[in-house]
């Protein structure tokens, strides 16, 4: 008789009461073994952002060290892990550390380039040269206050696109507008090879260079035009003037963590595909761990609306599966286990018999028993784990579960 999804839930709270470190983890450990119930003393934020993980803020992501537990268990060197939803690259990232080829399907177009800007193997004498280059170049402009004519009439050509809607001017100072378009200018007209590394710098800069409060940075809902009270500083604050501070402080940053991952990087594959993963055919694969989109609790798109604005990127925001904009009434339920199933499907179509499919989600809808049964695969298990480590105002504590599926 099979058991039932009760009877094949690991407890919450694991047999071991020590955390468990990721490298001790092989295929023979237990799942009961596992506890990913970490503290912030068992975990420090340092080493949950190591390396290019911090490379670019994020919301939404699940950690590096929980997705090594399930990489080494359940994958060798040499095969093959997909992430259909790749998101800031996590199990591509730790999947390479460990000689895992990744390959990775995103619909927004600033995941792939954020991506893409992690996993690039890099000549570290060239970026350093190229990412110095363009500081340098910035240092020459005049970067003073200046009226609004004079930036469209520059012979440098700092103009919003004609697309923005004014977006630009309401979220940055004339200074620190000008400062990134004079940066933005820069990537565009130099003959950089590594472009898309530099544009996660200019993101990076401008997302902290908005005009919104210390304490907001992550859901901004409309732009901080004068002094506040700060809950982060205890204070009466003003929004930030200028962006070039931040470029200088990011830019030495971000070649500080690609270097920290050129001595743990290995020469495993990666693939990136700007893709719709309902749509795609994925190539053959051993099994995939992934974090789907948490339903109606994340727009993807608009948590770095002001990189697709000041890039240009291409906003598909619209073909979001679970997107906050949505809801999560019955009708968005049917849509997000509609829109995961094809995913799941196609994910299925590319793995051999035995693969797994390592899903992390907040699943306080109850969908994904459902999902599960619709895709056609087995639950092994579905480990659950206390998130307790949310920091500022955003601190709560949840659950997540880990499913673990396999194809039989």
């Amino acid at each position: 008789m099979d058991m039932t999804n009760e009877e094949k839930r690991i407890p919450l709270y694991a047999t071991s009461t020590v955390p468990t470190i990721p490298n001790t983890v092989s295929a023979e450990t237990p799942l009961e073994s596992l506890n990913m119930n970490w503290r912030e003393r068992d975990l420090p934020e340092k080493d949950r952002t190591k390396h290019v993980h911090r490379l670019h803020p994020y919301l939404g992501k699940y950690i590096p060290q929980l997705v090594e537990i399930f990489l080494r268990k359940y994958f060798k060197p040499e095969q093959t892990v997909l992430d259909p939803f790749c998101g800031s690259g996590t199990t591509l990232v730790q999947a390479n550390e460990l000689g895992i080829n990744g390959i990775g399907y995103d619909i927004s177009a600033f995941n792939i380039m954020l991506c893409h800007a992690k996993l690039y193997k890099y000549n570290l004498r060239k970026a350093r040269t190229e990412v110095l280059d363009v500081l340098d170049k910035l240092s020459e402009f005049d970067t003073h206050y200046g009226q609004r004519k004079l930036l469209l009439n520059n012979p440098l050509s700092f103009k919003i696109p004609e697309n923005d809607n004014h977006y630009l001017e309401e979220w940055f100072s004339p200074r620190a507008l000008k400062e990134l378009l004079a940066y933005r200018y820069l990537i565009e007209s130099g003959d950089y090879e590594y472009k898309d590394l530099l544009k996660v710098i200019l993101s990076r800069s401008a997302r902290s260079a908005r005009l919104t409060t210390h304490f907001d940075l992550d859901f901004p809902k409309r732009p901080q035009n004068g002094p506040y009270w700060c809950h982060k500083h205890s204070r009466t604050c003003c929004p930030v003037n200028e962006a070039d501070k931040f470029l200088k402080r990011y830019s030495i940053d971000t070649l500080k963590r690609i270097e920290e991952f050129s001595k743990l990087r290995t020469d495993a594959t990666v693939e990136l595909h700007h893709d719709d993963s309902r749509n795609s055919r994925f190539p053959a694969i051993s099994g995939v761990i992934t974090s789907p989109p948490y339903m109606g609790l994340i727009d993807y798109h608009e948590q770095h609306a002001y990189a697709y604005h000041l890039l240009g990127l291409e906003d598909r925001r619209g073909a979001e599966i679970g997107a906050a904009k949505k809801g999560a009434n019955r009708t968005a339920q049917q849509l997000y286990q509609s829109g995961i199933v094809d995913v799941f499907k196609n994910a299925v179509d590319s793995m051999p018999t035995g693969g797994r499919l390592i899903v992390v989600v907040h699943d306080k809808s109850n969908l994904y028993y459902a999902i599960a049964k619709m895709c056609g695969v087995e639950i092994e298990a579905v480990v659950d784990r206390h998130v307790n480590r949310r920091t500022g105002r955003r601190f709560s504590e949840f659950y997540e579960s880990v499913f673990v599926w396999r194809k039989s």
